[in-house]
């Protein structure tokens, strides 16, 4: 786990390569690696590539980037992991290949010789790197099929930089920071960035499960490779045949597997434990390898003895499971003291990610290095209320989806009405709700489209809707997926899970330098799992786990569905917030304050 940085001036006209910007890019993330660091310059200035390394597999200078092919036709800047590194090799050794480390970086050098861009289809793992082919004289630009990993690029005046942060691209002080009205728009609807946008016009972020190409005659468009939506589909079209029985073995044989693979490390691999089934599961499955982890349990001292209080569910989990557990509780005067360099840490805004800067922070005082997540899991295994609410908004709306213009016009007679009342969502419920798309949005939506031009510049909400073709977009997440359960999985994991859950994942974890693993979230599981989800779409999560992993409590089991609560919101505004919009709007409004373009 890295953060990558570089530099192509692909146009003749163009500077060459500063070294000085290239390194203050890279240094800016420190946090990300600190283990080491490295630069590589093509001789003849057009490129540069940056790396800061936290070391997770092969420790030794082999393993240190930008990473050269042995003829130096290649290099490599690379961010992740890939878990089958191992098998690649063996087989690329079977044709030949000689390999000089034992890293999973040399393993793509390898594999783009054999495959050239085709090499994504063969990675597990979570990824986002920067490959430079000197005979082609192009840069390829690639992000694993989730999200996990982000990578973000400025085109402009015929050179391309990127990085795996926003403001460490900004700290090399040559973007375009003019607002880009769709970043800022998608925030207030969703509470943080969609992608391909940001907050500035001159940095987009590579969408997931895509690569781009970079050559001599610019930037080209991002082509995927490997999408969520298209395995969900494909699932739909071609259920598995079997029965539970059958679909809870091999839902438990992939899900080993992913552990498993997860697991891969040259250093030891922690786990987050909560009171949450996912991690919980996780815990029994790896217990199972014969291994004793060291798990980890975030308190808050506010929550001590009432229900939203972790801690005596996850001591019990880890007791049972024989890990070796350690519980860190924070407080307020825990948050107050860091608090600035909490908000510096922040590299887009986000109404969420508080609470994993805060067990990331726990992970690293105990010498955690590498920590499984039980993230995605919920998004697999449909255990959000958006999974029962959407079909329902759905047939309370679709009636009426027959009478053009009547969801528009009720929608804005009683929005005045509605937003004194209740939720603002509500006025809404005929215009949007018809479809799973538009009933998302409302499901999900922080603030309504309608009510974008109170909190924006009218014409940056005008502009920005446009510009996101957000309805469009939410119905492209679900074509092919006829099934509402696979429906919903992919709104969940192309949306919410991706733009705020696993982006924040990233800058809060990194801050701390941890490298946080998500099982859940793993191709080769969401394709053995998907197609008995789609023949067998009321099999619910607590039944799958309940069946592979009988030693967890039934307390647990039959617990209701809770979020990992936080009290930061608090802590973070407390009195002056007084007679203003609390909660997740206010929260929001207070956080876009601090990012102003």
């Amino acid at each position: 786990m890295c953060g990558v940085a570089g530099i192509y001036a692909f146009n003749h006209a163009a500077l060459p390569v500063s070294r000085g910007e290239l390194c203050a890019i890279r240094d800016h993330m420190t946090a990300r690696g600190p283990d080491g660091h490295g630069e590589w310059f093509s001789s003849d200035g057009r490129v540069g590539l940056g790396h800061r390394r936290l070391s997770i597999i092969d420790l030794t200078e082999r393993g240190s980037q930008p990473m050269a092919s042995a003829d130096g036709q290649l290099v490599v800047t690379f961010n992740g992991e890939i878990y089958n590194y191992r098998a690649l090799r063996k087989d690329l050794e079977a044709r030949g290949h000689v390999f000089r480390s034992d890293s999973d970086t040399e393993v793509l050098l390898h594999l783009y010789v054999q495959y050239g861009p085709a090499m994504l289809q063969h990675l597990r793992g979570m990824f986002a790197f920067a490959l430079w082919d000197t005979r082609k004289q192009a840069m390829l630009l690639a992000r694993d099929t989730f999200g996990i990993k982000p990578l973000y690029y400025a085109p402009g005046a015929g050179t391309l930089r990127f990085a795996s942060q926003v403001k460490a691209l900004l700290a090399g002080g040559q973007i375009d920071t003019s607002p880009e009205p769709a970043g800022h728009v998608g925030f207030f609807l969703w509470g943080s960035v969609p992608a391909p946008f940001t907050l500035y016009r001159g940095i987009r972020s590579l969408p997931a499960g895509h690569f781009l190409w970079v050559g001599a005659q610019g930037v080209g468009q991002p082509e995927p490779f490997c999408l969520v939506t298209d395995i969900l589909a494909s699932a739909a079209a071609q259920p598995a045949r079997g029965s539970k029985g059958d679909a809870i073995d091999a839902i438990g044989a992939a899900l080993r597997d992913s552990i498993t693979a997860h697991h891969v490390a040259d250093v030891p691999v922690g786990l987050f434990l909560s009171a949450g089934l996912d991690s919980a599961l996780i815990t029994a499955l790896s217990t199972e390898r014969g291994e004793r982890p060291h798990t980890l349990t975030l308190a808050f001292a506010e929550y001590v003895g009432s229900a939203n209080d972790e801690a005596p569910m996850a001591e019990q989990l880890a007791a049972q499971f024989g890990t070796r557990h350690a519980t860190v509780m924070v407080r307020k005067a825990d948050f107050e003291e860091p608090r600035d360099r909490l908000r510096a840490t922040l590299d887009q805004p986000s109404i969420d990610g508080i609470n994993t800067w805060f067990v990331s922070r726990a992970a690293a005082s105990q010498g955690i290095k590498v920590a499984l997540s039980g993230l995605g899991g919920d998004e697999l295994f449909a255990s959000y209320p958006s999974f029962s609410d959407l079909p329902r908004i759905r047939r309370i709306a679709q009636p009426f989806a027959r009478f053009p213009g009547l969801g528009k016009n009720l929608r804005r007679m009683s929005a005045p009405l509605v937003s004194r009342i209740t939720s603002p969502k509500y006025a809404g419920l005929l215009e949007y709700g018809a479809t799973l798309g538009g009933g998302y949005l409302l499901r999900r939506g922080l603030y309504m489209p309608w009510e974008l031009g109170k909190v924006l510049d009218h014409d940056i909400a005008r502009e920005g809707w446009r510009d996101l073709h957000c309805r469009s977009q939410l119905q492209a997440t679900v074509v092919g997926i006829p099934q509402d359960r696979l429906a919903i999985t992919a709104l969940e994991m192309s949306w919410y899970m991706r733009h705020q859950l696993l982006r924040d994942t990233d800058w809060a974890s990194m801050a701390q330098s941890l490298e946080v693993r998500v099982p859940f979230l793993d191709v080769p599981l969401l394709r053995a799992v998907a197609p008995w989800l789609a023949t067998y779409p009321g099999l619910v999560k607590s039944a799958i786990f309940q069946e592979l992993a009988p030693r967890l409590p039934q307390a647990l089991i039959h617990k209701p569905k809770t979020g990992f609560s936080v009290p930061v919101r608090d802590w973070l505004l407390g009195d002056r917030v007084a007679g203003q919009e609390r909660g997740l709007r206010g929260w929001a409004r207070a956080i876009h304050k601090n990012f102003h373009v």
